[in-house]
């Protein structure tokens, strides 16, 4: 990354539109699905970051930013009004990984409506890393198109299973995160 370059972090429910190419946008992932989407030619991209695939009708008390099909639309839109011709439009998938063996796949899930979403908008798949059972680290490039990833490794398995019984809470004072 070079000295002028502006990072931006995104969380679930977010999306960013940038024209400038100074910007990088970056997120990580676990099941969630990052959506990167640029015009080349209009110089202008962007990233989201979903939860769920939902859909409108699902969505209610304000909870509509955590579903990949309002994010996608705000993320397709937002190109649309700085210039983006939707015929040139061209999209990276990320994440999607399964992170909790026992439970539902929702990893696969986002990662299915998400590259349904773009085949039915007819916008260019280029790339995809999804799937696994590892997070991700991803840094998008919203102008030259340019994605880079890292897995994420730790100490702790990748793949945790789902336990059979709620453990016993640590003592006050104590904070676990997982």
């Amino acid at each position: 990354m070079n000295a002028g370059t502006k990072r931006i972090h995104i969380i679930q429910g977010e999306y960013r539109v940038i024209d400038d190419p100074s910007v990088v946008i970056a997120t990580v992932l676990g099941s969630c699905v990052a959506a990167c989407i640029r015009d080349a030619d209009a110089g202008v991209g962007g990233m989201n970051h979903f939860l769920l695939p939902g859909d409108f009708t699902s969505s209610r008390n304000g909870e509509a930013e955590r579903y990949g099909v309002h994010l996608m639309e705000l993320l397709v839109n937002g190109l649309l009004k700085k210039g983006a011709r939707r015929d040139r439009l061209e999209g990276k998938l990320f994440g999607g990984a399964r992170m909790m063996e026992g439970l539902s796949d929702i990893g696969a899930r986002n990662a299915e409506f998400a590259k349904r979403f773009l085949q039915n908008e007819g916008i260019r798949l280029v790339a995809e890393h999804l799937g696994g059972d590892r997070g991700r680290r991803v840094e998008y490039e919203p102008v030259s198109g340019r994605a880079r990833q890292s897995l994420l490794s730790g100490p702790t398995p990748q793949t945790v299973s789902a336990p059979a019984v709620m453990p016993k809470l640590p003592a006050a004072g104590s904070l676990e995160l997982f």
